[in-house]
Formats: C-alpha cells, sequence, structure tokens
C-alpha cells in the first residue's frame, strides 16, 4: 500500500510453470533451480475504481497462469512456442475480463496494465500492456526492457518531448493499452538473453512513476537479498510520498549455465516478431475503437485516477499536437473564393452599364 489509496489495485504473481503453481512469498524469497517448462513473473495494476480495478488485475494473473497450465505445461517446450503461448494467454486475458465489463455494469471500463516475463532456460521474454515496467540491472548498469504503451512515450519518439519533460507532465498517466478496457488488445512482445549475476526488476508505476531508473540499479547494487531490494525500494516511494500503490517483484540469476556478461553484450528493449504482436511484419490489422471510454487508470495522480481514452482519440489528439505549428489560413478555401467571383461577374458588368448609361445621359442633357 501507498501513502494515499485506501485500496490495493496491484497484483503480483510468480509461478513455476512446470506444476503451474504459484510462488508464497509470506514468509522469504525463493531460491529455484529452473525446470524445462521455465517460470513466470507478472505485474498488474488495475484501474476502473477500488473493486473494479481489484478485479482485473486478480483476473489477469489468474487467467494468464490458467491458459500456460492448460497449453503450454503439456507442450513441448520451445522458445517458439513458449512466446506464442505467453501472447495468447494475454490475448485471452484481455477477452475475458472485457467480456465480464459487459456482463456486469457495475465493472464497466475495468481494466488493468500487465507485464509478464516468462523464462524459459536462459531466455526470458516479455509482454507488455500499459506502464508497468520490466528493468534489468546487469554490472552496475540499468535499462528498461519493456515500453511504456503511453501518450508520453508516443510524444517522446515523435520528438514532442524529452524524457525529463514526459516524467513531469500532467498527462503521464494517459495509456494506450490496458487489459479490458476494449474487446481487442496487441501486445508487446520482447526478449532478452540473460547473463549470470543479472538482476530482473518489474514494477507497477507506484515505484516507476517516482524511483527513477539509476536509484533502482544502486539499490539492486547495494543489496544481496532480493526481497531486500524490493523492501527498499517499496520504502523509498512511500519517502516521496506513496501517491499510488507499490509492486515491485526483484529476481536475480546465478549458476554456471549461464554465461558470463562481457563487454560486447548489449541488453534493453529488444523485439520478437510474432504474429499478432505490435512486432508482427507486416503488423496485423486491428479493429479502429471509435467510441469514447471512461475507465479510470489507478495512476499517481489525481488520487482517481486519469480517464482512458479510446484509441481513435488518442490518435486524433496525436495528430493534432503534430500539426499544431502549421500555418493558419484565413477565410474560405481558394475554390471557394473561385466560385464566388464567377458568380459575382454579371452584376458587376450591369453595373457597369448602368453606370455608362447615367454618363451618357448627363453629357446629353448638359450640351444637348
Amino acid at each position: 500500500m501507498g501513502r494515499t489509496r485506501k485500496h490495493n489495485e496491484d497484483t503480483f504473481l510468480v509461478a513455476d510453470l512446470e506444476t503451474g503453481t504459484p510462488l508464497d512469498f509470506t514468509y522469504g524469497y525463493h531460491e529455484l533451480t529452473t525446470d524445462p517448462h521455465g517460470l513466470l513473473f507478472l505485474v498488474a495494476d488495475g484501474m476502473g475504481g477500488a473493486a473494479s480495478g481489484e478485479l482485473a488485475s486478480s483476473m489477469a494473473g489468474t487467467i494468464v497462469l490458467e491458459a500456460l497450465r492448460q497449453t503450454w505445461t503439456s507442450a513441448d517446450p520451445s522458445p517458439a512456442a513458449f512466446a506464442e503461448a505467453l501472447r495468447d494467454a494475454t490475448v485471452l486475458a484481455n477477452a475475458r475480463i472485457h467480456q465480464h465489463a459487459r456482463d456486469n455494469p457495475a465493472h464497466r471500463g475495468m481494466g488493468t496494465t500487465a507485464t509478464i516475463a516468462g523464462l524459459l532456460g536462459d531466455h526470458l521474454f516479455l509482454v507488455q500492456v500499459g506502464d508497468s515496467r520490466a528493468y534489468m540491472v546487469r554490472d552496475g548498469a540499468v535499462q528498461q526492457l519493456t515500453k511504456d504503451q503511453s501518450l508520453m512515450q508516443r510524444l517522446v519518439e515523435a520528438g514532442e518531448l524529452t524524457v525529463e519533460e514526459a516524467e513531469v507532465s500532467e498527462r503521464r498517466n494517459i495509456i494506450l493499452q490496458a487489459l479490458g478496457p476494449e474487446a481487442h488488445v496487441t501486445i508487446d512482445l520482447t526478449h532478452q538473453q540473460l547473463r549470470r549475476g543479472d538482476t530482473l526488476i518489474l514494477c507497477s508505476d507506484g515505484l516507476s512513476g517516482l524511483v527513477r531508473a539509476p536509484e533502482i540499479a544502486r539499490t539492486s547494487n547495494e543489496e544481496q537479498d532480493v526481497r531486500s531490494i524490493c523492501q527498499r525500494l517499496i520504502d523509498r516511494a512511500n519517502q516521496l510520498g506513496g501517491p499510488d500503490n507499490i509492486t515491485v517483484i526483484a529476481a536475480r540469476f546465478d549458476g554456471d549455465a549461464l554465461r558470463a556478461s562481457g563487454d560486447g553484450d548489449s541488453f534493453g528493449y529488444n523485439t520478437f516478431p510474432l504474429a499478432g504482436t505490435l512486432n508482427d511484419e507486416p503488423r496485423a490489422p486491428t479493429p479502429p475503437a471509435r467510441e469514447a471510454r471512461s475507465t479510470l487508470k489507478g495512476d499517481q495522480t489525481p488520487m482517481l485516477g486519469t480517464p482512458f481514452p479510446s484509441r481513435a482519440i488518442i490518435e486524433d489528439e496525436f495528430e493534432h499536437a503534430r500539426t499544431a505549428t502549421d500555418h493558419a489560413r484565413l477565410g474560405a478555401p481558394e475554390p471557394v473564393i473561385e466560385e464566388r467571383r464567377r458568380a459575382a461577374q454579371p452584376v458587376f458588368m450591369l453595373l457597369g452599364v448602368i453606370a455608362l448609361v447615367a454618363v451618357l445621359w448627363f453629357l446629353f442633357e448638359l450640351f444637348g
């Protein structure tokens, strides 16, 4: 819990995918040897009011794990099949949450972010929907493995804002995708090969909105115990005001099966092309959303969240911002002006004839 909200809309989940069993962290951390089907890590931040937000994030964790239990644990483990199973489980969670909201008007507009990391062998696959985050700390350095699906991220990529401006913007809570508000969702799928000593940090924006990446890395480097990493980061977010709830998962990877990191290693946001994802080539078409939604985002400001607009509205606003510097044209368009000019020509000719007759009549009266 943070220092402001009365309800915690966050959910986290860590599960052994060999058995499909979630792990209990009530009494400490777990030291695991990975099985052939790997591990699952999930952080979800609900939106849509207290009861709806809590339900949406909880449903996301439950449905994703259940889908993987039914399909992935019975399949032959391979990286491609794992990526597809993660994609399908997330899409299913979106459909189920959306349908629940349609069937229950009290939960209309419910939704949740989801940052999901699946570990298979020495490889991480990451599914991103919304603005929760995954970081990797390696050799004292830190990189964000996911990309926020937010209006601010879109404007930063377009060169309209700097990262520093986006971090303090009043619109930083507007996200472009979530599980539940729309019937269709297109996930962002990335991947990362692990090295010995890597630390994975998954968190809701109750942490990332207050504690910057360098401080996350410093905390990870100073603490050997992963539970202490989580506790220090949560304490720090609350020291900075704790306006939102804070969820953190820390996982440190070790063992002889992992290669030591080297100077040539790179890590960060690495896309994984897969049909039905944002990195699909060619990208699968997504049905446009034409209706505005009034879902609430469980974010740090304001206390009751911010509106979650439809994709069409976001695109319209973005296009307006991009073309805001165009010169304004005053008056009617040129074709309209030309049409009016042609219509007025007979009137001007008639007035000219009348003026000429008047002049001739005046001269006749004067000299006649």
